[in-house]
């Protein structure tokens, strides 16, 4: 019978992804859910800035944070290209690549779109003799488009729909296919202008994005499914204009998975094979997505599960960056604990980004972590053109 023999980098890629250090937790208990790459952070000026980005000024990239702010944008349109080479402490041929781009038809509406390529770089396959059977290269993508809209002033919203595909075996393991979903968000966006004591005007913003709510994904054609990571993320972002050139903005995520936790079978007197344990697990097992959704308010883990990043940004004259953040996620959920720096230079049409993670956990596999990406402004465009 053939099997995935993982090479060791993947079998700790694939462990680590979602249980960063908290081994040694007595009561560790994650979220797991199927495509964890949906929730890797694409773009570097986020990702300098603790991954903070739902109530952020909008950018290119607001496509995964929340696309309701495109319609705040000055520019009619823009597009960007990010890339991370993922855990590049530990394997070096896992990256993430990230495409968006946007357009306003006016003032009130704008479309967006991004492509999301998640490649898990090669992995050996053996049989149970450990013959090679040859090599295959897993890979995750999502592709989505979205629909923003200015209801008033200050209030604006959007929908996305999102094509999820998680290839892990190449067709190459029996019993095993690549898994598939659908998936939508809804996202809302409040600006207001706030007035400064130098009498340039700041902004206070909320943000509301509540991501990948759509069907399980399924390796073997149904018969087991998993949750998508289904995610709600509330935000509010603050910037202060120092002087002419200079100014300070202060963003705050939280962040929390809607997905029922697991039942943990050592929270139960017979361990794995107690009969109350089973018939929760089956019941876990045949939730539906949104009964799911509701249930992840429920397990008595909440605020446990909440996620907190918080970031900074100094901007001089609307060309020159300076961010940094920390991130925070509790020991029993991930263990994520980070801080991040990043840079920002933008000329005309172009700015170029990059950011880094210092990770505060002891052998956190996101240390070291790099996000770089480049991207377009359609006003800068115009401008050389006069």
């Amino acid at each position: 019978m053939k099997k995935i023999a993982f090479v060791q980098k993947k079998i700790v890629f694939m462990l680590l992804l979602v249980i960063s250090t908290a081994a040694t937790a007595q009561k560790f208990n994650p979220i797991y859910t199927g495509v964890p790459s949906l929730t890797i952070t694409p773009d570097a000026r986020a990702g300098g800035m603790g991954d903070a980005g739902v109530a952020t000024s909008a950018d290119v990239n607001s496509q995964y944070w929340n696309p309701s702010k495109y319609v705040f944008m000055d520019s009619p349109g823009g597009a960007s290209f990010s890339y991370t080479p993922w855990m590049k402490k530990i394997v070096n041929d896992i990256n993430l690549f990230y495409l968006s781009g946007f357009y306003k038809f006016d003032d009130l509406q704008a479309v967006s779109a991004s492509l999301r390529y998640f490649s898990l770089g090669s992995v050996d396959l053996t049989d149970d003799l450990n013959t090679n059977l040859g090599s295959v290269n897993p890979n995750e993508f999502a592709v989505d488009v979205a629909y923003s809209r200015l209801l008033s002033e200050k209030f604006s919203a959007g929908i996305a729909l999102r094509y999820i595909s998680s290839n892990l075996t190449g067709g190459m393991v029996e019993g095993y296919y690549t898994g598939r979903s659908i998936a939508a968000d809804i996202s809302a966006t409040y600006k207001t202008p706030i007035r400064a004591s130098n009498s340039d005007d700041g902004s206070l913003s909320f943000g509301l994005n509540i991501s990948n709510i759509g069907s399980k994904i399924s390796y073997d054609k149904g018969n087991n499914s998993i949750f998508i990571p289904t995610n709600m993320r509330l935000g509010t972002s603050f910037t202060y204009p120092l002087d002419e050139y200079n100014t300070i903005t202060a963003n705050l995520d939280l962040n929390k998975l809607l997905v029922p936790a697991k039942p943990y079978f050592e929270n139960y007197d017979g361990g794995a094979t107690d009969a109350q344990y089973m018939a929760d697990l089956d019941e876990y097992n045949n939730k539906s997505p949104i009964t799911g959704i509701f249930d992840s308010f429920s397990d008595s883990e909440e605020l446990e599960e909440i996620a907190c990043a918080f970031g900074l940004e100094y901007c001089y004259d609307k060309q020159f960056f300076v961010r940094g953040g920390y991130f925070y996620e509790n020991e029993m959920k991930g263990n994520r604990k980070f801080f991040t720096a990043g840079v920002g230079f933008k000329l005309n049409m172009i700015q170029l980004d990059a950011s880094y993670v210092i990770a505060t956990a002891q052998t956190n596999p996101l240390d070291q972590t790099l996000r770089f990406s480049l991207s377009f402004d359609m006003n800068g465009l115009k401008d050389l053109a006069q």
